[in-house]
């Protein structure tokens, strides 16, 4: 059993049980999650293991000890890539992440990406997508993304994570600080969806905890909770991280 300060992620592993219990602010009661069936696992070691991904606009991907390194050459442009499997409503996700690049970047995960008529991403129907951010924050497909390292070239060192919702590119949640700037460290990155409730861990840290149960934000209808969908690995021309043991479970809610 692991137990932290109030604001940080407890996990207590017996047998085939995860239990994530946070103790936090007050809009943040306790929960305890048990670990479902592992639903995927990819450990982004080879480019075989991302065969059958989708890379959106200039990214490419390099393999190296064990690692998926993923750049645009020459900072050419942003790059989204895609994992192709769709996942329920709730479920718990979880990578290693290392920055590689410290000059200028940006990451984010995209969750829940279906299209606006709740079709398949990579439907035909869709319009092709590129990279460009407004194609995934205002075109034709919906999701949540968090920004959980921020240091653009034009926003260096931002000092908070958000938490969007798409197509309407509503700001849900500025939280708390994610990946530091300047950190060679490896990090561990877990994201928790439960139907509406969504949150981010880097570490046993907490930086987004929010409950998408208003769907008017700042004077804007943003629809019903997102449910199922996939999720994607976001990161701005500048940036060059490397990625490592892609996991997703079942969540289960039960009863502290």
């Amino acid at each position: 059993m692991i137990t932290k300060a109030p604001g940080y992620l407890f996990i207590t592993t017996l047998s085939s049980v995860f239990s994530l219990a946070l103790y936090a602010a007050p809009l943040a009661p306790q929960l305890t999650f048990e670990k479902g069936n592992l639903l995927y696992d990819n450990a982004l070691a080879s480019a075989t293991d991302v065969a059958n991904w989708v890379m959106e606009g200039s990214g490419e991907t390099q393999f190296n000890d064990g690692w998926m390194q993923m750049h645009s050459p020459d900072e050419q442009g942003h790059h989204v890539f895609w994992c192709p499997q769709d996942f329920p409503d709730s479920f718990i996700a979880q990578w290693q992440v290392q920055n590689l690049k410290f000059d200028a970047g940006l990451v984010i995960v995209f969750l829940a990406a279906k299209g606006v008529n709740g079709a398949d991403i990579f439907d035909s129907t869709l319009p092709k997508r590129d990279g460009t951010f407004d194609q995934y924050t205002l075109g034709k497909i919906k999701s949540y993304h968090i920004s959980y390292y921020a240091n653009a070239a034009h926003n260096p060192d931002r000092a908070h994570a958000n938490l969007r919702k798409n197509n309407t590119f509503s700001l849900l949640q500025e939280g708390e600080k994610g990946i530091p700037t300047l950190s060679e460290q490896i990090h561990t990155v877990t994201m928790v969806k439960n139907h509406d409730h969504i949150q981010l861990y880097i570490d046993e840290r907490k930086v987004i905890d929010y409950k998408d149960n208003q769907p008017i934000v700042d004077g804007v209808d943003t629809g019903a909770p997102l449910s199922d969908g996939k999720i994607g690995f976001r990161q701005m021309q500048w940036t060059k991280f490397q990625y490592r043991n892609f996991k997703v479970w079942e969540l289960v809610p039960s009863q502290p």
